[in-house]
C-alpha cells in the first residue's frame, strides 16, 4: 500500500523511464511534483497513466487537465494550485506543454511553481508536467533548472531500431506469448519508427491469439505494414551502412508521396556534412571542435565516424556532383549517365553514402 502524500526531503530527482516503473511498483512516497520527458508519446502517456492510477488510489479524486504553449492562460496553474475543493477532495493537476517552449510568461508562471513545491506551500495537489525532450539550449534556461530542481524527473529515451524488437519481446512477454526470432525481426520491419503503431499490433495479437509462443504464419496474417517512414530514419539507416532498410526506406518515402526534394535535402546535408570533415581529415584537423561546430552530438556523432570510416573526399565530391544532377532531374532536366527517374538516383546516391563500391 502506498504512503499518503508528505512533503519530500529530496527534490531534484531523476530517474530513467525503466527505474521509475520499477519503482512505481513497489510502495513508495508520492512527491510534489512530477516531469515526465521525452519524445516516445506512447511511453510518456503510460507513465502519467501509472502517476495519476498511484494518486486516485491514495484519494486525488479531483483532476484538472492543462495543455499551454508561449500563449496559454498561465495563470490557470496559480488558480488550480490555490482553490479549494467544495468537497475538500485531493487534486491531480496534469500540465501538458507539448513544444517545450512555455515562453516567458509560461517560464515565470513555471519558476513560481518550482519555488512554492520547494518551499512546501502546496500540500493537497499533486503535480505532472509532460513535456517532450528537450534541446541543451532549453534544457539549460532559468525555469528547466528549476523546474527540475523541484521535481522527480522521469527521462524517457527513444526506442531506437536495435532496441526495438527487445521491447516486442518484453511487451508480448507481458501477455505470455513469444514470437522467434526471425518473426520478431519481421514485426520490427513492420512497426519501426512507430511505436503506437507496434504497441497497438501487440494488444491485437494478444486478443487474437491464446498465450504462448505465435506462429509466424499467424503474425503476418495480423500485423500490418505500419511503419512510419521519415527523412531523418532514412539519414540514419543511411548513416550506419545499412542497405536494405536505406532502400525499404526510400520506397516506403515515395508511396507514402513524400516530396522528393525534401528527402534530397536531407541526404545533400549529410554528404556536405562529411565533404567538410573529409576535408578537415586531409588538413590533420582535429574532429572534436568542428563536430561542436557542425552541432553534431551523440548519438549521430557515432552514426558520422562510422560514415567517415568508409567515404573518401573522393567518393563525397562524387557525391555532392550527383545531387546536383539528381536536381537537374527533378526539374526536368535529362543528364548524360544518369537514369531518367529521380527516385532511382536518389536510391543510388543514399546507397553510395552505405557502401562507396556498390555503384
Amino acid at each position: 500500500m502506498l504512503t499518503g502524500h508528505l512533503p519530500h526531503s529530496k527534490m531534484g530527482k531523476t530517474f530513467t523511464h525503466e527505474r521509475f516503473v520499477n519503482l512505481i511498483q513497489q510502495d513508495f512516497t508520492l512527491d510534489t511534483l512530477y516531469c515526465v520527458c521525452g519524445d516516445e508519446l506512447l511511453l510518456r502517456n503510460e507513465t502519467i497513466d501509472s502517476i495519476r492510477l498511484h494518486c486516485r488510489n491514495q484519494g486525488y479524486n479531483e483532476r484538472t487537465s492543462l495543455i499551454l504553449d508561449a500563449n496559454g492562460n498561465w495563470s490557470a496553474i496559480q488558480e488550480c494550485t490555490q482553490s479549494i475543493s467544495l468537497f475538500g477532495d485531493l487534486k491531480i493537476l496534469e500540465i501538458t506543454i507539448p513544444t517545450g517552449k512555455p515562453g516567458k510568461t509560461g517560464a515565470t508562471a513555471l519558476i513560481n511553481l518550482a519555488n512554492q513545491v520547494k518551499a512546501g506551500e502546496i500540500t493537497d495537489t499533486i503535480i505532472v508536467i509532460s513535456l517532450p525532450k528537450l534541446d541543451r539550449a532549453t534544457a539549460a534556461t532559468k525555469w528547466a533548472q528549476q523546474l527540475f530542481d523541484a521535481a522527480t524527473v522521469i527521462n524517457i529515451a527513444n526506442i531506437d531500431r536495435q532496441q526495438l524488437p527487445g521491447w516486442i519481446k518484453a511487451r508480448l512477454q507481458l501477455q505470455n506469448q513469444s514470437v522467434d526470432d526471425s518473426t520478431q525481426a519481421w514485426i520490427t520491419d513492420k512497426v519501426e519508427g512507430n511505436l503506437f503503431a507496434a504497441h497497438q499490433e501487440i494488444l491485437k495479437l494478444g486478443l487474437l491469439y491464446p498465450e504462448g509462443k505465435i506462429q509466424s504464419e499467424d503474425i503476418e496474417q495480423a500485423i500490418l505494414d505500419v511503419a512510419r517512414y521519415d527523412v531523418f530514419s532514412l539519414s540514419n539507416a543511411m548513416l550506419e551502412g545499412n542497405g536494405k532498410r536505406t532502400v525499404r526506406m526510400i520506397q516506403g518515402l515515395k508511396s507514402e508521396g513524400e516530396a522528393l526534394p525534401l528527402i534530397l535535402g536531407v541526404i545533400t546535408r549529410e554528404i556536405r556534412t562529411l565533404y567538410t570533415l573529409a576535408v578537415a581529415r586531409q588538413k590533420g584537423e582535429n574532429f572534436s571542435g568542428l563536430f561542436r561546430q557542425l552541432r553534431i552530438f551523440p548519438p549521430r556523432d557515432k552514426l558520422i565516424r562510422q560514415a567517415m570510416e568508409r567515404l573518401s573526399l573522393k567518393h563525397l565530391m562524387g557525391m555532392i556532383q550527383h545531387a546536383h544532377d539528381i536536381d537537374r532531374l527533378f526539374k526536368g532536366y535529362p543528364v548524360n549517365g544518369r537514369m531518367d527517374d529521380a527516385w532511382e538516383e536518389i536510391t543510388r546516391l543514399a546507397l553510395k553514402v552505405v557502401n562507396p563500391a556498390i555503384l
